[in-house]
């Protein structure tokens, strides 16, 4: 939801000329994470894909922030009546279509690079053009699963899926681990290599460090790209004042040893001068203390206002990213 919204901001400051250095038909591509997709009643399931397409396409619901406006949940009532599990995730009536197609012609032998490219068409194709391209991250099956404390089992811990976690758990359970399955085996995606090492600025948003930014950057192949490409890369701290501002960043953050503050995640991705993947940081001017300690670790930085409040501010953080890494 984070990156999406900064998307939005981000095509916005593009549209409107705001952006220093940036052409009013600039191209972006967004490479988005699929290691919290799952299957649920036999339909393959892309939340992060879905959101960013139904985000950029005015399809969201912008009070939950995912799944479509206008949704109805008679599907999901009906399934429950027949007492299928599970019955705390829930499909809308509207959203459903999407899931259908998708799964449709995953079985027909599309990969899902190509299946986003078909779903694409309605939703960006006519508000963007061609000029915004939704990559997945990769085409193979990658799921992110979180260790639990459980008294009942012997091991005490049981592993549960991504979306037990964020949605029937509601992450207030200590995540004590996190685990990706498949992601050492997985490909990059069709043209995701490509994107990264001829783009002329990389942008990793306020989104999660560990289960959405963390995931794409470990695909094989992928940090390689980051780090050797001609590109700058900035980044924007999704911790503010010390904490998250929506999500679960800081349990995920605990979970993996990394200190919760803008200064902690900027570090957790590094210098790219030193082997890490940044060369620059934005921090919220409530973390302005933070700026000279990212500074010393080689990590250009400064303190702006990071609150997406509307599309003007959201251009405005944009704007900032791109001036910090801009050649001077």
């Amino acid at each position: 939801m984070g990156g999406a919204r900064f998307l939005q901001g981000l095509l916005h400051g593009i549209g409107n000329g705001t952006l220093p250095g940036v052409a009013a038909d600039a191209e972006v591509t967004v490479v988005a994470n699929t290691a919290d997709d799952w299957w649920i009643h036999g339909l393959k399931v892309c939340p992060d894909l879905d959101t960013v397409m139904y985000t950029l396409g005015d399809g969201i619901d912008p009070e939950r922030g995912w799944g479509r406006r206008d949704e109805t949940w008679s599907a999901k009532e009906e399934l429950a009546a027949y007492g299928v599990e599970p019955t705390w995730f829930g499909l809308g009536d509207r959203d459903i279509a999407t899931h259908l197609v998708r799964t449709q012609m995953l079985d027909a032998g599309y990969p899902l690079s190509q299946v986003t490219q078909a779903l694409c068409r309605r939703w960006l194709d006519p508000v963007w053009g061609r000029g915004v391209r939704l990559l997945p991250m990769t085409d193979d099956r990658v799921e992110t699963h979180v260790a639990v404390a459980d008294a009942d089992s012997p091991s005490g811990r049981r592993v549960v899926h991504f979306q037990e976690y964020w949605v029937r758990l509601r992450a207030e359970v200590p995540a004590e681990a996190v685990v990706f399955v498949g992601l050492d085996d997985a490909k990059p995606g069709p043209g995701v290599v490509e994107a990264i090492t001829g783009a002329d600025l990389v942008v990793l948003p306020p989104s999660n460090p560990v289960v959405s930014v963390g995931t794409i950057l470990g695909v094989p192949g992928l940090r390689d790209a980051l780090v050797s490409g001609p590109a700058p890369v900035v980044g924007l701290s999704p911790i503010v004042g010390g904490t998250h501002v929506r999500g679960m960043a800081q349990q995920m953050l605990t979970s993996i040893g990394v200190e919760v503050s803008a200064a902690g995640v900027g570090l957790h991705y590094g210098a790219r001068s030193a082997g890490g993947v940044l060369d620059g940081w934005l921090v919220d001017e409530r973390d302005a203390a933070d700026v000279e300690r990212l500074r010393a670790a080689g990590i250009g930085c400064a303190a702006v206002p990071l609150m997406m409040t509307d599309h003007d501010a959201t251009a405005a953080m944009a704007a900032a990213a791109v001036d910090l890494v801009a050649p001077k």
